[in-house]
């Protein structure tokens, strides 16, 4: 798979929010990254496009030409590891449907020789034609997984882990738990309107404890008057919005995902008002 040169455009606020704590004089991000939401060939092209920050050794800009930048864009970098079913499988290795205990073995080891570059490992699925398919238990199961829980808690520096699922729920809880995890929305052309939710979500961030109720019911009232399941996405569109501006803003990013939260649990015919008091909740108090 090439690397999407467009992956910044479609997801200005992941992208400069990985950059910013790239640009960190301690690289300020996570050793394990989580990544979920159905487009899994999204979520692979934003592990390249951050392992390619990570690697870079000339201009530092999305057209940087230097040796690592071309390796990554052309999923090629000797660092840049994809780990699957059927990527990077140790030679003796004959199994044909899981991420390995052998495979689990080969990476610790490799990690105990040191390297020039930001080593990445990309933890993924692949179906029958190569297409990049998310983890789950069947895939990614406890015996490997756990094989490198430790690893994964107090990996080498300049080390960092991806995993890519559909549903955080679809991985162990220990690696989850080890993880930041991260809703990558589908890239498509939807439509990103917040005009229902605009006056009711405008200055959200400065509103203190005493005023949660106050855009709970405002909230609640929209979903009277439109789709719920509208008025949710277009708190996200909103929020969303506000990160392309904004995309260091860690609270906007929590934000954004507990939209993306309220929205799964709707479908799940959670309680609407809960579902509304909740994600209030999250947005004025977290």
């Amino acid at each position: 798979m090439q690397y999407s040169s467009d992956i910044r455009e479609r997801y200005p606020f992941l992208t400069k929010y990985f950059e910013s704590g790239i640009n960190n004089p301690d690289k300020n991000i996570a050793h394990c990254i989580l990544f979920y939401g159905s487009d899994l060939d999204a979520q692979y092209k934003m592990a390249l496009e951050i392992a390619r920050m990570l690697n870079c050794k000339g201009t530092h800009t999305p057209e940087c030409e230097c040796l690592n930048c071309r390796w990554i864009k052309e999923n090629n970098h000797p660092a840049v590891m994809t780990v699957s079913k059927v990527d990077n499988k140790p030679s003796d290795d004959t199994s044909k449907t899981v991420i390995s205990i052998a495979q689990a073995r080969k990476i610790k080891n490799d990690l105990l020789i040191t390297s020039e570059y930001h080593r990445v490992y990309i933890f993924c699925d692949k179906d029958e034609d190569g297409h990049i398919q998310g983890l789950n238990g069947l895939n990614f199961q406890e015996d490997a997984a756990n094989a490198l829980l430790k690893t994964f808690e107090e990996p080498p520096s300049g080390t960092t882990f991806f995993f890519l699922t559909k549903d955080k729920s679809d991985l162990i809880t220990t690696v989850v738990s080890r993880a930041q995890a991260f809703f990558v929305p589908a890239i498509t052309d939807g439509d990103n309107s917040f005009e229902i939710v605009k006056n009711a979500m405008e200055g959200y961030l400065e509103l203190d404890r005493s005023e949660v109720l106050d855009l709970n019911d405002k909230l609640y009232e929209l979903t009277k008057e439109n789709e719920p399941l509208t008025v949710l996405a277009q708190v996200q569109n909103y929020i969303g919005a506000m990160l392309k501006t904004n995309g260091a803003n860690t609270k906007l990013l929590h934000d954004f995902n507990a939209a993306e939260k309220a929205q799964k649990q709707l479908r799940l015919n959670m309680n609407l008002q809960t579902v509304i008091e909740n994600l209030a909740f999250e947005l004025v108090l977290k």
